[in-house]
């Protein structure tokens, strides 16, 4: 199919920043973009040749939405599947598919999906609410300390909570969830796998993730990670074994533990472009964004290597501040060789809200560490008012 400047029209689900960044790719072989989301400022609604307003767990909505396109992804898991079961059914392309979606959009099912294939992940149990979970500590079928999760629509470390006694367990939601054991770790890590309608893989590098401490964020990823060969061969290899086991289309990033006796654990999956490659838009041959379209559309895959070190900085709204968005002292960072901001196009700001990242490249990643620390102290996501 001729994709490029043509008629055929791409189909997104999500408007958020990791769409905005897929449509700059679109917009660079002229392929037609529609965009559905539920809000009048989401960041893609620019880009997008045309945008749609409306909710992507109705099934009608999905389902007219998919009409309108030759085919169909997504940038956020939490969509109506029924409704792309229904379009996959009359002959749509879906990629990911509802298949491997109902997999992953349930931690709960996704967790066992691991256990089932043999994939080396941390202990768990499942509890079909808050009432659930409690009655199992009260017949000591499970112990403290252990790491809470809603089994649904959590994101960017909501909906996660180290569990350590009951006082921890107040003002959680009455909702379906999953208790992890704990798991003493030395790094967290991600590799991100490009799949492609034929079967072509490649997989980017191994990146280490520094995280947030209160927000359960990650404030940085560092590429390459900072470990040793075998470490990075075996976290690459349990990659592979998790995107086979998924056969999914498109990008899926693991985000996994190194152990303190270097064993890898898979914490959990995303089936499209992630936090965790921003890095590559610069410091890479082939962006993730690229890459995912390449595979969706069954196109060779680009080469994932990375030209420079690359550090990414997550900016995420400072604490106390709420409103009309100001990034203080951006001009300052963008004066350092090697920086590149990515602004959202999110107008309004909250703590710990996702509103751009910053890249570092640079030939030495000492140095570019050493400028990621002046970067994130550096710059301020804050409100006009506070």
């Amino acid at each position: 199919m001729n994709y490029f400047s043509s008629d055929f029209k791409l189909g997104i689900l999500g408007g958020g920043q990791l769409g905005k960044m897929l449509l700059a790719e679109t917009r660079k072989f002229d392929i037609q973009t529609y965009v559905l989301d539920s809000s009048d400022e989401a960041p893609s609604r620019f880009g997008a040749h045309a945008f749609y307003k409306g909710s992507l767990m109705d099934f009608d909505t999905v389902y007219q939405f998919g009409k309108l396109v030759n085919l169909l992804t997504i940038e956020i898991e939490n969509v109506n599947l029924d409704a792309l079961d229904q379009l996959e059914a009359e002959g749509l392309p879906v990629f990911p598919s509802p298949k491997t979606l109902r997999l992953i959009q349930n931690k709960g099912r996704q967790k066992d999906f691991y256990v089932d294939n043999h994939i080396p992940t941390s202990q768990h149990q499942r509890f079909v609410d808050l009432n659930d979970l409690k009655k199992s500590l009260e017949k000591d079928e499970l112990e403290f300390p252990f790491v809470w999760k809603c089994a649904q629509f959590g994101y960017d470390g909501n909906g996660v909570k180290i569990v350590r006694s009951t006082l921890d367990l107040i003002n959680l939601p009455e909702v379906e969830c999953i208790a992890e054991q704990m798991v003493p770790f030395k790094n967290e890590l991600a590799v991100i796998v490009a799949r492609s309608v034929s079967g072509e893989v490649k997989t980017y590098p191994v990146v280490e993730m520094e995280f947030h401490p209160e927000a359960n964020q990650v404030e940085y990823v560092i590429c390459p990670a900072r470990i040793n060969e075998k470490v990075t061969q075996k976290a690459t290899e349990v990659a592979l074994q998790v995107s086979q086991a998924f056969n999914h289309v498109g990008l899926l990033a693991v985000e996994m533990f190194q152990t303190e006796a270097d064993d890898i654990l898979v914490n959990e999956v995303a089936p499209r472009p992630h936090n965790s490659g921003h890095y590559s838009i610069e410091a890479s041959y082939t962006s993730q964004f690229e890459n995912h379209l390449r595979a969706i559309l069954n196109l060779p895959l680009g080469n994932t290597d990375s030209k420079v070190a690359g550090i990414m900085v997550n900016l995420v709204g400072e604490e106390g501040f709420s409103g009309s968005v100001v990034y203080e002292n951006i001009e300052k960072i963008m004066a350092i060789d090697g920086v590149t901001p990515h602004i959202y196009g999110k107008r309004e700001t909250r703590p710990f809200r996702k509103m751009g990242h910053v890249t570092i490249v640079n030939e030495d990643m000492t140095e570019a560490r050493k400028i990621a620390e002046e970067v994130k102290n550096s710059i301020r996501v804050i409100s006009e008012m506070k």
